[in-house]
């Protein structure tokens, strides 16, 4: 009697540097929702950062990976390591995050796995001069290693075709976990209100260039001169957490990284994402998930996070202090329209950004690499 045995389901190997902010959440949402629906997953990525920790602490393999942001720095110490890994885990397929992790992952790899890159944001975006054509020009030949190109936003793939860059594009929007990002309920606790009373704004992300608080703490002046009542909550941490206390006014507040932004969503009377480029953010999708209006800067992929009617409501300037005053000033002072705002943009994220629908999405794309019909991916994550 011959017995045949099922196949195996797919071992998918994740290489992300960074470990932290909205790069992480994504890859953690996807190592969870396909651990769930019983793909084999291993994530390779530095030790440092809450990342590999909360996903070891759930039973996933999680191997040691020391890289850098640095483009530059490492090269062949971090290649040699992720080849490594690679040879170790033998997976059907690989999934880089960011352009660190594509850069080491695609030299290393050079599609003799099927590879998944996705950028996050283009890595020439955060440059300029010599160093943004020698990204650029990296990426144009990247792409060949890449089996599939992932991108988050339509932005992003014009983007990236536009400086010359040939790839089998998919386009997954990011979605974001409706079981955990919700409005409040009775059950749900404190909501952390500063003391004084008037509106709060709240600006989730790591604090940095990308960001844009540097921008968002100048406009804050005028904005405290318009709406005096008005507290500012800025929620991360990062290279420009010194620099922007140093300049910060007394109605601005410093919370730190956080493990859980859920709160300080549901206490905004908005959320303003004030970035100078963005792959897609997943702050604002999170915020609006919550109930929470959202004010995002006109850049590639913030701009597709809302709901096409809103985007005259809820768009500013990037780069424009006075811009970005003159928006807070108007949402700031109609609070019954900040409320009708939120209730819409939570029901846009509902219909367009949950994140089962972009696991399996991305499980699509796995399937047509690994020439399979379907790779169900559609569990639910438990919180």
């Amino acid at each position: 009697m011959h017995v045949t045995s099922a196949p195996l389901p797919p071992h998918v190997l994740h290489v992300t540097q960074p470990v932290d902010g909205g790069v992480a959440r994504v890859v953690a949402d996807l190592v969870r929702m396909q651990r769930a629906a019983g793909m084999r997953v291993s994530v390779a990525c530095p030790a440092s950062g809450g990342l590999p920790e909360s996903l070891a602490a759930e039973g996933c393999e999680v191997l040691r990976w020391e890289a850098s942001r640095s483009p530059a720095k490492g090269l062949l110490r971090e290649g040699r390591r992720l080849a490594e890994v690679v040879s170790r885990v033998r997976p059907d397929v690989i999934h880089a995050h960011s352009a660190k992790a594509g850069l080491i992952t695609r030299l290393v790899v050079r599609g003799r796995v099927p590879t998944v890159f996705q950028p996050h944001a283009w890595s020439f975006a955060a440059v300029a001069g010599t160093e943004a054509r020698l990204a650029r020009a990296w990426e144009r030949r990247g792409a060949r290693w890449a089996s599939r190109l992932l991108c988050v936003s339509r932005a992003e793939q014009r983007t990236g075709t536009s400086n010359g860059i040939e790839a089998q594009w998919r386009l997954v929007p990011n979605g974001v976990d409706l079981e955990r990002f919700r409005p409040a309920g009775p059950s749900d606790g404190t909501i952390p209100r500063p003391s004084a009373p008037g509106p709060l704004v709240v600006c989730v992300g790591r604090l940095c260039r990308q960001k844009g608080q540097d921008v968002l703490v100048e406009a804050w002046r005028d904005v405290v001169r318009e709406v005096p009542r008005a507290r500012l909550v800025l929620v991360g941490d990062g290279p420009d957490a010194a620099r922007l206390r140093a300049v910060a006014p007394s109605s601005v507040s410093f919370e730190g990284a956080v493990d859980d932004p859920v709160p300080w969503y549901r206490a905004a009377d908005l959320v303003v994402l004030p970035s100078r480029w963005e792959g897609i953010a997943l702050a604002p999708l999170e915020a609006m998930a919550c109930g929470s209006p959202v004010l995002v800067t006109d850049v590639d992929g913030a701009r597709e996070s809302l709901p096409p009617r809103l985007a005259s409501q809820c768009l500013t300037r990037p780069d424009d202090p006075a811009a970005i005053t003159r928006d807070l000033v108007r949402l700031l002072s109609d609070a019954e329209g900040l409320r009708t705002l939120g209730r819409a943009a939570h029901r846009h994220v509902r219909a367009h950004h949950d994140v089962r629908r972009t696991a399996a999405a991305v499980a699509d794309v796995y399937g047509e690499l690994l020439g399979l019909e379907t790779i169900e991916c559609r569990e639910p994550i438990t919180t």
